[in-house]
């Protein structure tokens, strides 16, 4: 899948540097009071200790998680998902399952195509929950993370089963955080806005979507989705930067799902209309046109009607329908913003306490 990365909340790790500080260096060190050529077969020494116990922690992760990576196959082609429970329920992308209701899953206990069946499908937070048919023996739950624990830096491992290559496992860090995407509709994509994602530098490939980013203390803190297209490259995956949903957002939509069969607290904000998206005179986008209100919704409480074009959230410009998605994305329900729109050639403004999706 490809996104185009909005507005970002990005937390930033600041590594402080203290006069003298020195790092170990490979080819001979540093030089300084009490330091000489003789300490660099100690320091590579050292930085040999640290490589071969960072290549340990990798493996005992690997070890941990990847048995609670599945492949999924469904109509449209092959993705990933992650073991929830010990009662067969698998989270995965609703762009990996599409329109199926059924699917082939391949677990790491070594049965072959098991059968399973969808419990629900969330487009609007691109999540789904399936539930294998018959539960086999060691099937393994993943341990998932805290949200709030994530930082800019961490070492990172991204596991799933990119272009059909099951079990397959790459590396990175947490680019960013916060950020704000859009999914393509091209390909089977959803279409959706997706708030508060984690950015990666590790690796996301068709096939990954569903899987794990994983940290080195094998807890998933968040599920590949997507990555980042280069409208320079013609459309190609632009290298290192992908896309998770945060592991937060992954338990809400799951519980919910599994204990009711549905989302029934999306916790995603909305003007609650039908809308699309209106061009100038020079045929550029230039707002969105009220088609629709949904009765008691945010809109037509605050007074808008059908027919309206809204241009602006809060500051924030708004041309195409994704722009509106996006600048509601951060917001949630019961919040106020300020909705500035046309009627009838005049401007006008109007606050809206914010309903939910």
């Amino acid at each position: 899948m490809d996104a185009s990365p909005s507005r970002s909340r990005a937390r930033r790790l600041l590594l402080p540097l203290t006069a003298g500080a020195c790092a170990i260096a490979l080819a001979g060190g540093c030089s300084g009071p009490g330091s000489s050529r003789a300490d660099a077969p100690v320091q590579q020494g050292a930085v040999a200790r640290a490589t071969d116990d960072l290549e340990s922690r990798y493996q005992a992760v690997i070890r941990d998680v990847l048995p609670s990576v599945v492949q999924i196959g469904a109509e449209d082609g092959l993705g990933s998902g992650i073991v929830y429970d010990n009662k067969g329920h698998i989270v995965t992308n609703a762009h990996v399952v599409g329109s199926a209701k059924t699917f082939d899953v391949t677990v790491a206990t070594g049965e072959k195509g098991l059968k399973a069946s969808l419990v629900s499908s969330y487009p609007e937070q691109d999540l789904a929950v399936i539930r294998l048919d018959n539960v086999p023996d060691g099937l393994k739950a993943a341990t998932f993370g805290d949200a709030d624990k994530v930082e800019v830096g961490q070492i990172v491992l991204a596991m799933g089963s990119p272009l059909g290559l099951s079990s397959s496992v790459t590396q990175g860090i947490v680019s960013a955080l916060g950020r704000t995407v859009s999914e393509s509709r091209a390909g089977g994509g959803t279409g959706a806005t997706l708030a508060d994602m984690v950015q990666t530098s590790a690796a996301i490939n068709p096939g990954n979507s569903g899987g794990a980013l994983v940290n080195l203390d094998s807890e998933v803190i968040g599920i590949p989705t997507l990555a980042a297209t280069d409208p320079q490259l013609g459309g190609s995956a632009a290298p290192g930067i992908g896309f998770a949903i945060p592991v937060s957002m992954v338990r809400t939509v799951a519980d919910q799902i599994i204990k009711s069969g549905k989302v029934t607290d999306s916790g995603r904000a909305a003007l609650n209309i039908t809308g699309r998206t209106v061009v100038d005179d020079d045929y550029q986008p230039a707002g969105v046109a009220v088609v629709s209100l949904e009765k008691g919704g945010a809109a037509e409480k605050a007074g808008l009607r059908a027919g309206d074009i809204i241009t602006a959230i809060d500051d924030t410009p708004i041309t195409t329908i994704t722009s509106l998605s996006e600048a509601l994305a951060g917001d949630k329900p019961g919040e106020q913003v300020t909705v500035t729109y046309s009627r009838s050639d005049s401007k006008r403004k109007a606050e809206a306490t914010l309903g939910e999706i």
